[in-house]
């Protein structure tokens, strides 16, 4: 692994609760929502769910924390819209882990087809 692939150990701390909040079915599903409509209040993102409002709100804040989404006040609802950079963040991780697995492959290769 080269020093340019080296995730610093602050952002490595920083992707643990980005993966775990990515790690739950209906938080995937409110971002592929998100995603779809653009922002959105906590009522439209609740209706036609198995799950309670109050569950989604809970959902929601997972995501927040996570830095995936944000939301602002309007009226008495919160809108809520993905923040695409944390997405990026989450992405390059994976493809940074990515070339890690091929390099460690091609080494592997190499070691076996050595005459």
């Amino acid at each position: 692994m080269s020093p340019a692939d080296a995730l610093a150990p602050e952002r490595e701390k920083d992707a643990a609760p980005l993966f775990a909040a990515l790690g739950d079915e209906t938080r995937l599903r409110l971002l592929d929502r998100l995603g779809a409509g653009g922002p959105l209040s906590s009522t439209r993102l609740s209706s036609d769910s198995p799950v309670s409002r109050q569950a989604i709100t809970k959902h929601l804040e997972v995501l927040a924390e996570a830095g995936l989404v944000r939301s602002r006040r309007q009226g008495r609802e919160r809108i809520w819209e993905l923040e695409p950079q944390r997405l990026a963040d989450a992405h390059q991780y994976l493809e940074r882990l990515s070339r890690q697995r091929d390099d460690a492959l091609n080494r592997l290769k190499a070691f076996i087809e050595r005459p």
